[in-house]
């Protein structure tokens, strides 16, 4: 299965590809989508639909993973990379690419074992679970690669075979 991770921004959107093979994982690429910030917000948000669009049509994702939000300090970046996050999601669907959803929280303990990790803990085990040299830059083209072996993890998961398998009944 080919994911697609993603970590949401404005100024930057990382984006990390893995081929994902039970418990074997391979990075494939990663980098950012960037935006100039002198230009208008809606601007950016194309330039993201547009690059976004490119990057679906170039790597041919099974799936999309891409982290929630999590507002901390600052709302009103929060609201621009809700902005961003909403624009990935429409092109994602549009483009029929299933999408998933994961908090900070179960990246870390996917990649890391605690949910309650340190930036640098998930970036060094993200280096080490693709077999990498060093840590990817930028930060959040590392944290999409993290969002991805977070969903290929989850993708695995007995807890997911089993909701498969299991029909509505109305």
């Amino acid at each position: 299965m080919r994911i697609l991770g993603i970590d949401p921004g404005v100024a930057t959107v990382g984006f990390g590809v893995i081929e994902s093979d039970r418990a074997r994982q391979q990075m494939l690429q990663y980098g950012a989508i960037t935006t100039p910030a002198g230009l208008p917000l809606a601007t950016r948000l194309v330039q993201i639909g547009e690059d976004m669009t490119e990057l679906i049509r170039q790597f041919q994702p099974d799936e999309i993973a891409i982290e929630e939000l999590f507002f901390s300090k600052n709302i009103t970046t929060g609201i621009a990379v809700a902005h961003a996050r909403g624009i990935i999601l429409y092109i994602a669907e549009k483009m029929q690419i299933p999408i998933y959803e994961y908090t900070p929280m179960q990246v870390k303990q996917a990649v890391v074992g605690y949910g309650l990790a340190e930036k640098r803990q998930v970036m060094d085990m993200t280096r080490r679970l693709l077999k990498l040299k060093a840590i990817p830059r930028p930060d959040d083209a590392a944290d999409a690669l993290a969002i991805a072996i977070c969903h290929a993890r989850s993708a695995t998961s007995m807890l997911r075979r089993c909701h498969s398998d299991v029909k509505e009944t109305v």
